[in-house]
């Protein structure tokens, strides 16, 4: 899948210090959101449906000015237009049916997370950090069967507390990632030094 070392390409100094610190500041915010979703994941089940909500109602108003301004009698876009605002407005309106439609939208999403981090872990296995992708993979796709098992009654609090645990570790993997960007370019420095 993807195999390659960050030492490969050809970074200046700027971009690579700027690379350390995003992935660790980003890292960081990830895993505070995470716990946030871990200690109040009914508050988090909602927030996450409100959230998505209103990205369908945005893209499904950008679709139906695109349209407008593109091709107007072009029905099929009008249709995506109305189904986006029509769903993201009922998701408004009933938040419960909203988290637990999110509930089995988000099991697929974390068998794909699972997947995705599956391959990153295997791509990375010489490194030391290959694990932290490892263990992000199989929680994932822990989290993905044990929503299926209980869907659609436990959303209410699983769509929230799974997104917080998915955050968390996802954080911590890359705060880990920025981390190994400045212990490889250490090695690298120490491997050009001896050559």
């Amino acid at each position: 899948m993807w195999n390659y070392s960050i030492l490969a390409l050809e970074l200046d100094n700027e971009l690579i210090n700027k690379i350390k610190k995003y992935a660790k500041v980003s890292g960081a915010i990830l895993s505070l959101l995470g716990l946030v979703g871990i200690i109040f994941p009914t508050f988090f089940s909602i927030a996450t449906e409100v959230l998505v909500s209103y990205l369908m109602l945005l893209a499904g108003v950008g679709s139906a000015v695109v349209t407008w301004m593109g091709n107007r009698k072009d029905w099929a876009a009008w249709l995506k237009s109305f189904v986006l605002i029509g769903v993201a407005l009922w998701m408004l309106l009933n938040p419960l049916h909203g988290v637990a439609t999110l509930g089995l939208i988000f099991s697929f999403y974390f068998f794909t997370d699972a997947f995705a981090g599956f391959g990153v872990a295997l791509s990375l296995r010489p490194d030391k950090v290959w694990w932290v992708w490892l263990l992000n993979a199989i929680t994932s796709l822990i989290l993905g069967v044990v929503f299926i098992v209980g869907w659609p009654f436990s959303s209410l609090y699983l769509v929230g507390l799974f997104v917080g645990v998915s955050l968390l570790f996802d954080g911590i993997a890359l705060f880990m990632g920025g981390a190994m960007v400045d212990k490889s370019l250490k090695a690298s420095s120490m491997d050009e030094e001896k050559n």
